[in-house]
C-alpha cells in the first residue's frame, strides 16, 4: 500500500514544507490572510496541495 501511494505521501511532506517556508519567509504581515497569517493554515494549504500534484504522478493499473 505504501508503494502505491509514495507519490502522494511524498507530495503532501513536501508541500507541508514549502507552506511552512512560504508563512516564514513571504507570510503575511498585517495577519488579515486566511491562509498564511499562521504556520499551521500555512503548512496544511501546503500539504493539501502537494498531495493533489503528487497524486498527479500515480501510475494506475
Amino acid at each position: 500500500m505504501l508503494k502505491k501511494y509514495l507519490s502522494t505521501i511524498i507530495g503532501i511532506i513536501f508541500g507541508t514544507i514549502a507552506g511552512y517556508l512560504y508563512y516564514k519567509y513571504i507570510g503575511c504581515i498585517s495577519g488579515t490572510c486566511a491562509i498564511t497569517s499562521k504556520p499551521i493554515n500555512s503548512s496544511l494549504y501546503g500539504a493539501i496541495m502537494g498531495g493533489l500534484v503528487g497524486n498527479l504522478f500515480q501510475t494506475k493499473k
